[in-house]
């Protein structure tokens, strides 16, 4: 069987494979020719390196883009600044991300380039930005020289923390982080949030939702007649490994969780680089209530529990003071030593600020304390830590090995969703009655 190759391959020193495309000069008017290398840095992410170069004028060019996947939902970074140590907390900016200080209202639009820098590098940066014409604007807008010379001083009290201040990173693509100076506990003073993209959005990192739509209507005109056997069939489509990026095939299933509701279940094998995903969406909308399910392990029988946790469904660990946000590992049916599992590897493996070479030796130390008591957990070595699952969809669930009698160790609350758990779903935008009446004016 032949296998397809990754589409980023690690550099190395054997002759890379390069793509080559005639292309315009915009110097001259001829044709030259521009060469595609796609590669990947270790523990960062994957890059599309191109140059161009003309033989008819001699004009050349280089430059690097972001090859990063775009993540299903866009991220709002809010850290407070309040110490030495916070200004130095690594930053990873992809080229799509707004940079925003709120009190003194300053934002950075996003650049062409992401950049890998800390906070108090954005804002050496802006710094050195506003004071690179300052001598020509003194010659030739004295009034805007002067404004911009006392904004530069604001800047230099933020850096030398006279009075704390919060960065905002907000980025429509998902792919930037602030390093948690915690990791992997909790740090109060660093929160991030997922929401949906808008249209404008979508357009702006390359995704038209609209025209996807179009093609999918069509489509769905061809199969209506095969709509009442799809429960019964497993669907095969075609994407690309999430972990090396090669092609690869996706196995879907609709089904029926006992006791529970109806889901969608996804599944990918690379056969490439051998890693496996599996994905679960639910198949019924979003719950009325949103529920919180607590389990205290009191047996290690109880890590083999079915578990299905969905995309907004939220998990901490009050011992360890641990949490992971929605959204973190996407929807899952596995056990829970399964989840637990695939918690500790995308915790420690694929998160570019508390992996790597670049790690600190503190951080190091905090990370294999911390993957020590999670291994415990999961082998039963420690008992009687409690388990959380907090999803305001209403759309995860844990195995009750007692069911139908209540389990003496699990308890289930459905509880009213708040405002912002609401507008994280996006219902507070959802208009459910006389939405006709408003497309027909």
């Amino acid at each position: 069987m032949h296998v397809k190759p990754p589409v980023f391959r690690t550099l190395e020193a054997d002759e890379p494979e390069i793509t080559e495309i005639s292309s315009l000069c915009f110097s001259c008017g001829e044709t030259g020719m521009t060469k595609l290398l796609l590669t990947k840095i270790p523990f960062y992410k994957e890059i599309i390196l191109m140059s161009f170069e003309c033989e008819a004028c001699g004009c050349k060019n280089n430059e690097v883009q972001s090859g990063d996947r775009m993540q299903e939902k866009g991220t709002i970074i809010k850290c407070t600044i309040s110490t030495t140590k916070d200004l130095s907390r690594q930053v990873i900016k992809s080229d799509y991300a707004t940079v925003k200080i709120p009190e003194i209202e300053f934002e950075i639009p996003p650049a062409k380039r992401g950049e890998i820098t800390n906070v108090e590098g954005i804002i050496s940066r802006s710094i050195i930005g506003l004071l690179q014409d300052q001598p020509e604007r003194k010659l030739l807008d004295l009034e805007s020289a002067e404004k911009i010379e006392a904004f530069i001083q604001v800047l230099i009290e933020l850096k030398d923390l006279k009075k704390p201040f919060t960065i905002v990173i907000d980025d429509p693509s998902g792919n930037s982080y602030v390093e948690n100076v915690n990791a992997p506990l909790v740090d109060p003073a660093l929160t991030t949030n997922h929401y949906q993209r808008n249209k404008e959005q979508d357009h702006l990192v390359g995704i038209f939702e609209d025209e996807l739509k179009e093609i999918a209507e069509e489509d769905e005109t061809e199969v209506a007649g095969e709509a009442e056997t799809l429960a019964d069939e497993v669907l095969t489509f075609g994407t690309n490994c999430p972990s090396c990026n090669a092609p690869c095939e996706t196995n879907m299933k609709v089904t029926v969780i006992p006791y529970f509701k109806e889901v969608i279940i996804m599944a990918t094998c690379c056969d490439v680089c051998g890693a496996r995903t599996n994905e679960v969406k639910s198949g019924a909308g979003i719950a009325e209530k949103g529920v919180r399910i607590s389990l205290r392990i009191t047996d290690p029988i109880d890590m083999s529990r079915d578990i299905l946790k969905s995309e907004t469904c939220s998990l901490s660990i009050p011992d360890l003071d641990f949490e992971v946000g929605a959204g973190t590992l996407g929807g899952k049916f596995t056990t829970l030593e399964g989840l637990l599992t695939s918690m500790k590897e995308q915790l420690t493996g694929s998160n570019p600020l508390v992996s790597g070479d670049s790690v600190t030796s503190t951080v190091k130390e905090r990370m294999d304390v911390f993957n020590s008591k999670l291994d415990d957990i999961i082998t039963g070595k420690t008992l009687g830590t409690v388990i959380i699952l907090n999803d305001p969809a209403g759309n995860s669930y844990l195995q009750n090995v007692y069911a139908p009698d209540l389990d003496p160790e699990m308890e289930i609350v459905h509880y009213e969703r708040t405002y912002e758990d609401n507008e994280e779903l996006g219902i507070n935008d959802m208009r459910l009655e006389n939405y006709e009446e408003e497309v027909d004016e």
